[in-house]
């Protein structure tokens, strides 16, 4: 597949919508309509407020709170939200976020379709990055896993790589995947382009996909990927640019 600019974006670039009488503006960065058949990756900033509330029909919902703090309430239960936790809705589950202010609640969310049902003993609405095990991806890269089938989401994974200032070498992952740049600056290489990365850019990598993330900061990358179906971030297949 052919890499074109419209692998990276970034949300400064996107018109925000807004439903009456909800809390939340959403800017939509990757979805069928941009080459992600599966995945759908929004961008939501809640003002201060309860926002309306959300149900999901045929589809599971992962988040990762970027910034601010409020509470989730799904299903008649309330679970704390604060920077660097994932966050896991169930299709079919209905959720309202109340936000105390001052500051905008800032998430990055992907839906995806409905998948396999996990036993209810396995179910974690929301797991602290701080919480989860540093596990080696390669000498440069380490990652966490947030969302996962530890968290009973059984078809998707939600993680945050730890990128070294480095550059890895070419290649691909079997799964459809979008990420997000929680902090640090470099480039994605992609087929024959090089996009620059910068905290809060989004990126999309087909399945197959030849591609590699260079860190060229001075400090640790950050990235918030998303995948499916769920796996290994650490898996991958080697091609012909290595």
């Amino acid at each position: 597949m052919a890499a074109t600019a419209t692998n990276v974006v970034h949300p400064d670039d996107f018109a925000a919508s807004r439903e009456h009488g909800d809390t939340a503006e959403i800017k939509v960065t990757f979805d069928r309509a941009r080459g992600c058949e599966l995945l759908e990756q929004r961008i939501l900033r809640f003002a201060p407020g309860r926002s309306r509330e959300r149900s999901l029909d045929g589809q599971q919902e992962v988040l990762y709170v970027v910034s601010g703090r409020g509470e989730l309430e799904l299903e008649g239960e309330r679970h704390e939200l604060a920077p660097e936790m994932g966050v896991f809705v169930a299709p079919g589950e209905r959720y309202a976020l109340d936000n105390p202010g001052p500051e905008d609640l800032v998430a990055v969310s992907v839906l995806v379709p409905e998948g396999r049902e996990a036993p209810d003993e396995r179910r974690r609405v929301t797991v602290r990055l701080a919480d989860q095990p540093e596990l080696p991806a390669s000498t440069e890269r380490t990652f966490k896993y947030l969302i996962n089938q530890d968290a009973g989401c059984l078809d998707v994974t939600q993680f945050v790589g730890i990128v070294q200032p480095s550059k890895a070498p070419f290649h691909s992952h079997t799964y459809d995947e979008v990420g997000y740049i929680v902090e640090g600056e470099g480039f994605a290489h992609i087929q024959d382009e090089s996009i620059p990365l910068r905290a809060g850019s989004c990126f999309h990598l087909a399945p197959g996909q030849e591609h590699c993330i260079e860190n060229s900061g001075t400090s640790a990358m950050r990235i918030l990927g998303v995948f499916h179906p769920s796996g290994d971030p650490a898996s991958r297949e080697y091609g012909s640019n290595i």
